[in-house]
């Protein structure tokens, strides 16, 4: 009896833990970006930078340690001489401040390089929610397809039965069926592999599958849900919002932040050439038995000594370095201002175009390829037509539909496209 309910409870734990680890949660875009800001751990390491900046910033604008000195002699030579206790503290001449300063120019560079990890989860984000509700579009779209395809051998059995057609046409007919199986299983693993890649990069830590809301490809409000506008709005020209994009940009903003800290730097590696202050002081004393009137003498002592004097090694080597890196850093910045307008006008020369194709599908396309294929279906059923026609019209309208999905799933991922070149997800037109 106790082995009895101790299996039941192992099977319990076991069937609860299998189900924590499979639960499945289906979310809009909007609190999938949420949910990776909130848990993503890759953020979370990254967003650790900043604590570690902060501590530099102690680090930099620490003084120096006291050091203890102690001096006793020993045998006839030191007998008369005193015995001493001391410290001595190092000054720093004008280095202090600027590390201080070189650490808080660092941190905000890393502030700057933590927001664009976590832009760049955004837009990570968003295209991976776009590619799997594509893959599960793809596959109802074929889905439809293989429940057309065998209505079709339904028909073509009837039809051969009847003797209006040859045997033929069943052959053709479980040919181009078994095709549309093998591309449902394709689509079906596609969807899997989306799938994974959506939860790769939420990169979640607890227990939880989050997977994309069902058909919204197909909704009516499937633009507002993608964060993305309509493909009918009347888009600006790119000259009309480039000044604007230019504005937000974190590679910018991060080239610009890298002149400041290589400046900063370069003064911190210039001021090793001012000498410093070594100050000394102590208690020194004399036992009556080492003295010439008996008496015990006792007194302090203070000093002071210049060091690391640049005679002979004046830091040069290091300060061209450090004038070699500013100037590194003023020809990136010059460099990425160059290239974002250049991404930018691509990036939304691109989108506009998706915009166009998308909307020639809807207007022209779809609605023109829906009508031959119910004209080609009933063409067949009345025996109008052969089957060859009706397999290949068939054919024709699933990539068209598919070709639909690639057209919308590109819009989408232009937009997203466009957002990570201006480098803002609100950005509107």
């Amino acid at each position: 009896m106790k082995k009895l309910f101790v299996s039941i409870l192992i099977f319990i734990f076991t069937q609860t833990y299998a189900f924590a680890i499979n639960d499945v949660k289906k979310v809009y875009l909007q609190e999938a970006i949420e949910v990776a800001l909130k848990n993503n751990i890759d953020l979370q390491a990254a967003q650790l930078n900043i604590n570690i900046a902060k501590n530099d910033i102690k680090t930099a604008n620490r003084l120096q340690n006291p050091e203890f000195n102690a001096f006793y002699n020993f045998g006839a030579s030191g007998w008369t001489e005193p015995r001493t206790l001391g410290l001595s503290e190092k000054i720093e001449i004008a280095k202090r401040k600027a590390r201080k300063n070189l650490a808080q120019s660092n941190l905000k560079l890393v502030e700057k390089n933590v927001g664009y990890t976590k832009f760049d989860l955004k837009l990570d984000v968003r295209e991976a929610y776009i590619n799997l509700v594509a893959a599960k579009s793809i596959l109802t779209t074929l889905e439809q397809q293989q429940h057309l395809q065998e209505e079709l051998l339904d028909i073509a059995q009837k039809r051969v039965k009847s003797g209006t057609v040859p045997e033929i046409d069943v052959i053709q007919a479980e040919i181009a069926l078994n095709q549309m199986i093998t591309q449902v299983n394709t689509a079906k693993v596609n969807v899997k592999t989306a799938l994974s890649d959506f939860n790769k990069i939420i990169n979640d830590p607890n227990n939880i599958t989050y997977d994309s809301m069902d058909k919204i490809f197909s909704e009516e409000n499937n633009f507002a849900e993608m964060l993305t506008p309509a493909p009918d709005t009347n888009f600006p020209k790119c000259s009309e919002i480039i000044e604007e994009a230019l504005e937000n940009r974190y590679d910018i903003q991060i080239a610009k932040q890298e002149i400041d800290v290589a400046e900063k730097n370069l003064t911190v590696v210039s001021r090793q050439r001012i000498p410093d202050i070594e100050i000394v002081g102590g208690y020194g004393y004399q036992l009556a038995n080492h003295t010439d009137d008996g008496r015990f003498n006792s007194g302090g002592y203070a000093g002071a000594n210049i060091v690391n004097i640049p005679l002979f090694y004046n830091y040069s080597p290091e300060i061209k370095n450090a004038t070699l890196h500013l100037q590194q850093a003023e020809l990136k910045y010059q460099s990425v201002k160059n290239k974002a307008i250049k991404d930018i006008t691509a990036a939304y020369d691109r989108f506009l175009t998706a915009a166009e194709n998308l909307k020639y599908y809807e207007s022209k396309i779809l609605t023109s390829s829906e009508k031959l294929i119910d004209i080609s279906k009933d063409s067949y059923e009345s025996g109008k037509s052969d089957i060859t026609s009706l397999i290949v019209m068939k054919q024709s309208y699933k990539s068209i539909i598919v070709g639909y999905t690639y057209a919308l799933t590109d819009y989408y991922n232009s937009w997203t496209n466009f957002l990570r070149e201006v480098n803002d997800e609100n950005f509107d037109l």
